[in-house]
């Protein structure tokens, strides 16, 4: 039986190396927002669930944390390894964490939790790796209302296979009552809500392709659909935000949630 981790390694590993160099890094304010929110410092051991390349756990090491990771793409893996050489990573289902009860002062997961193929067990087991007194946070998109990367994600939707029937759509927990109720399904109680603004830049068009086509519901599309009609939905997608010196600002917004176990 394939899992949903096998999954979502294939799709996520097939460019990792766009990923890494590209469109992580449009999450890095994300990424500072949280373990600033969070306090994070020498001292404090980190787990990010669904740790990609490994950017935020790097950012955490940097200030001192003792990080881990985990993440079902090897690829990804292997860069957030050399990112991070003494942090712990692994391969794995974030439904059934590799780790010890109460071992983090702090768990992660930036747009992880939601791909999971049972997100409340994926919180439950979050909540059991964290220490009494400790954090989790969810992230995920912001309101899509006005949000100028709402339209990036849109140009993905015709590309895609039909979802089956009452499928949560990319910004279903976008609302603040939905996202609560999706901590609270997974056993944990949800504090603070906060919402992050950043931007998308990309020096030229060919960079913007390559970031974009790097997450794996970006690979799912081409898969589908065909590289052609990716590439024709993008430029499309794209041509608003063309700044005058070529390079393209994408406006985004991201919403985190603040739990305790």
């Amino acid at each position: 039986m394939t899992k949903t981790s096998d999954i979502n390694g294939r799709l996520w590993g097939a460019r990792a190396r766009d990923w890494a160099e590209v469109q992580e890094g449009q999450c890095a304010a994300a990424f500072h927002a949280v373990l600033d929110h969070a306090g994070v410092g020498a001292g404090t051991r980190h787990l990010d669930v669904g740790c990609g390349a490994g950017m935020a756990a790097s950012l955490s090491a940097t200030r001192g944390a003792t990080v881990a990771g985990i993440d079902a793409a090897d690829a990804l893996l292997a860069i957030a390894r050399e990112r991070t050489p003494g942090a712990d990573f692994r391969q794995g289902d974030i439904e059934a964490l590799p780790f010890d009860d109460d071992r983090f002062d702090l768990v992660t997961g930036f747009n992880a939790f939601q791909y999971a193929g049972d997100p409340a067990q994926a919180l439950r087991e979050a909540g059991r790796v964290t220490k009494p007194g400790g954090m989790i946070v969810i992230m995920t998109w912001g309101e899509p209302a006005g949000m100028e990367a709402s339209s990036l994600v849109a140009a993905l939707k015709p590309l895609l296979p039909a979802p089956p029937p009452g499928a949560p759509g990319p910004f279903a927990l976008s609302d603040e009552a939905a996202l609560r109720a999706f901590a609270a399904a997974g056993g944990l109680a949800p504090g603070a809500v906060f919402d992050v603004d950043t931007h998308w830049s990309y020096p030229d068009e060919a960079t913007a392709l390559r970031g974009l086509g790097s997450a794996g519901v970006a690979v799912r599309a081409v898969e589908h659909s065909g590289h052609d009609a990716f590439v024709a939905a993008h430029r499309a997608a794209l041509a608003p935000f063309r700044q005058p010196d070529g390079g393209f600002r994408v406006g985004a917004r991201f919403r985190c949630l603040v739990a305790a176990p």
